[in-house]
């Protein structure tokens, strides 16, 4: 097997694969034609992109078919191509839209774990526009808009692959992570551990609740703050889900962290929030939702983790309603960016409230996978529009056209608008609580992109290319 970067090209029959294998190999080895299914077996040419030397294989087209026959037999080597490959490019075509076939194959090669570039080809003209803009929904990424037989927007493909490149050759502590912090839209593998963090200020009793949580004493408490300098990964079953809990040192002020033990506790600590795909902070019931809570939170919205709040020592709390209601209050003044955050009363050292801290946490990680169709979307931004018009700008009101979701981990939307730039953030903020009520996205951050509607060339053909 060759040693270079190696990209394979994949898509259903006829969507114009070999052309663009021709564009980036400067060959012409590949049969070129309107008749599907010409390739029927691998070919791999070496190409120069950008000064780097690679591998490109055309594949034969993915289409459904019966065990034993051709196109099985063609289906196998594409697949196997895709799991050799260090990059996929899957094209589909922008005049075809997405087809079921397309939707089909995208939800493959997303769980092949494979790098992904979402190619949309035969981009030119206004007969493809809303098929690139259909991409959006496969929820690969960006899509990138070429016309593999006019030679547009190659540049901006070559670009994309030297970074996906670039990412290949940057180290990760574990497969896992980088699929967390890719984002992109995975359905929930029921066998993969579900990463959660427990973190908070010092003292709050984060290692009393993980002893308590997993039903061991296997981190060293006491009343004296910051004991834990690391956070300790402990692997667990709940309910028949696997997880993997991260302890953590409690995060300080920066001002305050002076010992360089606890520099390097707290880095360890924000890095486990990375790593996480759910993060608990627990906050004392006697000193609730201070400045570094809402800190700690702000930075787990930052970084797109589901967030749940734990509040902790509730048995010694005498006024529970009053107590549970000034909360309540402070959770939903204070973070914004987490609107409906869960919030779970809980005393660690007496394991009560545990069951509700991990009921919360499964809802808490299947909002942040979830993953809504183009057509739901869309009628809800119908809704939303009609509920509430957008303004006008410079006496014209603005128009929002068609949105969809490109990833998940956290849930990522797409809108394409007439005048992104002068949508007030009061409006972008109507329609993300909108989005978040009308489908139970409580607890995550969401992201709530605005593209303007326009040919998906226009910035390209500016650009350039990579030579």
């Amino acid at each position: 097997m060759s040693t270079l970067p190696t990209i394979a090209i994949a898509g259903r029959p006829n969507v114009g694969k070999s052309t663009l294998f021709n564009r980036l190999t400067g060959r012409r080895t590949a049969l070129v034609s309107d008749m599907p299914g010409l390739t029927r077996d691998r070919r791999a040419e070496d190409a120069e992109i950008g000064g780097h030397q690679m591998m490109i294989i055309d594949t034969a087209g993915l289409e459904e078919s019966d065990p034993g026959t051709i196109a099985a037999r063609m289906r196998a080597q594409s697949e196997t191509a895709i799991s050799e490959s260090d990059i996929v490019l899957f094209v589909i075509d922008a005049r075809a839209g997405v087809t079921p076939s397309d939707q089909a194959f995208a939800r493959i090669i997303r769980t092949s774990g494979k790098r992904v570039i979402l190619v949309v080809n035969k981009c030119e003209g206004r007969a493809g526009e809303s098929g690139f803009y259909e991409a959006y929904g496969l929820g690969l990424g960006e899509p990138v808009a070429i016309s593999a037989e006019h030679g547009d927007g190659l540049g901006d493909l070559e670009t994309e692959i030297l970074n996906r490149l670039d990412m290949l050759e940057a180290p990760f502590s574990d497969g896992d992570e980088d699929d967390a912090d890719r984002g992109e839209a995975a359905d929930i593998d029921p066998a993969k551990p579900i990463r959660v963090a427990i973190v908070g200020r010092p003292n709050a009793g984060k290692s009393t609740l993980v002893n308590a949580l997993i039903g061991e004493d296997r981190m060293i408490t006491g009343p004296e703050p910051g004991l834990t300098r690391d956070s300790i990964a402990t692997e667990l079953e709940v309910s028949g889900r696997p997880i993997k809990l991260f302890d953590t040192a409690g995060l300080r002020r920066k001002a305050r962290i002076t010992e360089l033990a606890e520099k390097l506790a707290a880095s360890d600590a924000i890095r486990a929030i990375n790593f996480a795909e759910v993060v608990v902070l627990l906050i004392d019931a006697e000193h609730p939702l201070e400045h570094q809570d809402l800190t700690i939170a702000g930075f787990v919205a930052d970084e797109g983790r589901a967030l749940v709040i734990a509040v902790n020592k509730w048995d010694l709390v005498q006024d529970k309603q009053k107590v549970q209601r000034e909360i309540r209050e402070l959770v939903t003044e204070k973070m914004d960016a987490v609107v409906g955050v869960p919030l779970v009363m809980i005393s660690a050292i007496a394991e009560r409230g545990l069951d509700k801290l991990w009921d919360a946490v499964f809802s808490a990680h299947a909002a942040w996978n979830k993953r809504l169709s183009t057509s739901e979307l869309n009628r809800w931004l119908e809704e939303a529009l009609s509920r509430h018009s957008p303004p006008a700008a410079s006496g014209r009101r603005i128009k929002l056209r068609y949105i969809t979701q490109p990833s998940a981990r956290p849930p990522t939307f797409v809108t394409f608008c007439s005048k992104p730039e002068d949508l007030p953030r009061s409006y972008v903020r109507y329609l993300t609580n909108s989005l978040r009520e009308a489908f139970d996205l409580n607890g995550v951050p969401i992201r709530f992109n605005l593209r303007k509607s326009a040919n998906p060339f226009e910035k390209r053909r500016k650009r350039g290319s990579v030579s």
